[in-house]
C-alpha cells in the first residue's frame, strides 16, 4: 500500500502534558467534584481504557466538557513550559517532511495550545494542518472530517496516537493505527487494543511505514 499522509495526536504523542494536566485536574477538583489524584493513581489509569478512565473518575457526565474547556484554558497558561513528548520526535518528524510525506495534527486539545507548543519548538513548518476535536471521544469525526476536506483516501493515511481511545478511533474509519508507548495509556492496554502498529520509539514509525509500503 501506499502511505502519503500521517496524522499525529497532540497529547502525549508530540507534547509531554501529562504532568501539567494532573496539576491542573488537580486544581480542579474541588470545583468539579472528584478526588484528586496521586502519582499511584495516575500508574494505575494509566493501564485502563479512556471509557474506563471516565467511568472510575466520578465526574458526572455532564460536567466533562466544562471539566475539558477549563483544563486547555489553563494548560494554555503553561503552553511554553512544556516538552516534546520523547527524544528524537523533531528528528523524525523531519525527516518524514523531507521524505514528502503530509503531516498533520488532530486533537481533543485547543488549535491555540497546538499552535503555541509548535511554534516554540519551532515545529510550525513541519505540519500541513491542525484540526480540533470538541470532546474527548470526537476523534473518529474530526478524522473523517479531515479526510473530506483535504480530499485524502483512508487507505493512504495514518493515524499516531497513545491512547486506547486513539485507536478506536482510526479503527472505525479506518485508517492504519500506529500506538506509541511513550505517552498516557501504558504498553500492555494499548497492546491489547491491537493497533496495526505498537512503538517504542520515533524511528520505528518509518520503520512501519517501510513495512507498509512493500505490502
Amino acid at each position: 500500500m501506499t502511505v502519503k499522509t500521517i496524522i499525529f495526536d497532540f497529547d502525549g504523542t508530540l507534547a509531554d502534558t501529562l504532568d501539567a494536566i494532573v496539576r491542573i485536574t488537580n486544581q480542579l477538583a474541588g470545583e468539579f467534584g472528584y478526588q484528586k489524584s496521586s502519582q499511584e493513581d495516575v500508574e494505575r489509569l494509566r493501564s485502563l481504557s479512556s471509557w474506563q478512565i471516565i467511568k472510575n473518575s466520578g465526574i458526572p457526565p455532564i460536567k466533562i466538557p466544562f471539566l475539558l474547556h477549563a483544563v486547555k484554558a489553563e494548560l494554555n497558561n503553561q503552553i511554553q513550559s512544556l516538552s516534546p513528548a520523547t527524544p528524537g520526535i523533531f528528528l523524525i518528524l523531519k525527516n518524514l517532511k523531507e521524505l514528502g510525506y503530509q503531516l498533520g495534527i488532530v486533537t481533543s486539545n485547543s488549535t491555540e495550545n497546538v499552535m503555541g507548543f509548535i511554534n516554540k519548538h519551532g515545529w510550525s513548518e513541519l505540519f500541513d494542518f491542525i484540526y480540533s476535536g470538541a470532546t474527548l471521544f470526537g476523534k473518529t469525526t474530526v478524522i473523517k472530517k479531515v479526510l473530506m476536506a483535504r480530499k485524502l483516501k483512508a487507505e493512504e493515511t495514518i493515524y499516531v496516537g497513545d491512547e486506547t481511545r486513539d485507536i478506536e478511533a482510526a479503527k472505525k474509519i479506518p485508517v492504519i493505527a500506529i500506538a506509541v508507548s511513550w505517552g498516557f495509556n501504558s504498553r500492555k492496554v494499548l497492546a491489547q487494543h491491537q493497533p496495526d502498529f505498537l512503538i517504542d520509539r520515533p524511528n520505528q514509525i518509518i520503520e512501519a511505514i517501510a513495512s507498509l509500503q512493500k505490502s
